[in-house]
């Protein structure tokens, strides 16, 4: 029996720095957890798997080439079995989940992305998003994503069909992504962050600025927002210490995580800080239909015949074409020619 409401949450918590594999066991066991508190749809923090690199917000580049090659060795190629226990897990417990990894392109790939993958509650991967604009020193770790992965993906939750979508941390600056996803009529977003209140010169100020983008889309695109982010443990400080040596830029502890309404409400937190904690409410989507009175984003309020969006949704890279794992979830394997729109 369907229903307009059920219960999301986003997870606030820290991975095993650098560990993927004991990052997706942990990534298993938040599903587990999820479950035992009848949440229907789970969002995780940015590049949860195998965790944000902070280290190249501190250390010289020209120390990093070795760190950032076993930094791919941990990142997750979708189209291997790396997320295969997740997708179970998923299954098991009928649960959907939108989850931030560092992507390495298919084996023998090497090039990273910053990306969301969208598993649906049956255990598949309906695809993934690719950060357009990685920011500042994320240039020499990520790769630029492209407009064929910039859309929501169609998830049951309840017993009905809603469009949930996601952009990364100050990808949430560009009006214009964000303008493609209220344009294909995005219901659900799940907003992935890094712990930046932690990091030297911007500590007073990140916490407010994920808060302002977070209300900013849930009203500008109606939608549910669920906002994740990870914490800076010992995990992450040990291996910085241990591979590159000391360091008082980034200190433990940050993140800003919670579940917004349309209409800017926080229906739970904001959380912030080392706790780790899953942040649930009850959502209704009926809400959406009374926000949307009001103002509608791809609808009246959208004004077409004054403003308009360009989007090119064609494949730039080898894997993003019809078929692929990142446009819907299957692996392409066809002709050079055949990608793109």
């Amino acid at each position: 029996m369907s229903s307009t409401k059920f219960k999301v949450a986003a997870v606030h918590a820290a991975p095993v720095f650098m560990n993927k594999a004991a990052t997706i066991e942990k990534v298993v066991k938040l599903i587990e957890q999820a479950a035992a508190e009848d949440i229907k749809l789970l969002a995780f923090p940015e590049t949860f798997i195998p965790g944000y690199p902070y280290f190249i917000e501190v250390y010289p580049s020209l120390s990093l080439a070795p760190h950032l090659a076993s930094y791919s060795v941990q990142s997750v190629d979708v189209t291997s079995s790396d997320l295969s226990p997740i997708q179970a897990a998923c299954r098991k417990h009928g649960i959907a989940i939108n989850l931030g990894i560092s992507e390495r392109q298919p084996s023998p790939g090497f090039s990273l992305f910053n990306s969301q993958v969208t598993i649906s509650s049956s255990g598949d991967i309906l695809g993934v998003h690719r950060k357009l604009q990685p920011t500042y020193v994320e240039r020499i770790v990520w790769a630029q994503g492209t407009g064929a992965t910039l859309s929501p993906f169609p998830l049951s939750l309840a017993g009905k069909e809603y469009n949930v979508g996601g952009l990364a941390c100050w990808e949430h600056t560009m009006n214009l992504a964000r303008q493609s996803l209220i344009e294909q009529h995005e219901h659900i977003h799940c907003g992935a962050w890094p712990a930046l209140s932690t990091m030297a010169q911007i500590e007073a100020t990140a916490d407010l600025q994920i808060e302002a983008l977070m209300k900013s889309h849930a009203l500008t695109a109606q939608v549910f927002c669920l906002v994740a982010s990870n914490y800076v443990d010992d995990t992450c400080l040990d291996w910085m210490r241990e591979k590159l040596g000391e360091q008082n830029m980034v200190k433990r502890g940050g993140g800003w995580s919670g579940v917004i309404h349309p209409f800017c409400a926080m229906l739970a937190g904001p959380h912030t800080g080392e706790e780790e904690k899953m942040i649930s409410a009850e959502i209704d989507m009926a809400d959406v239909g009374w926000v949307k009175v009001w103002l509608d984003s791809a609808g009246h309020y959208k004004r077409p015949e004054i403003l308009s969006l360009g989007v090119d949704r064609g494949a730039k890279w080898l894997d993003e074409g019809p078929g692929s794992v990142v446009r819907d979830g299957r692996r392409f394997e066809g002709t050079e020619g055949e990608k793109g729109e």
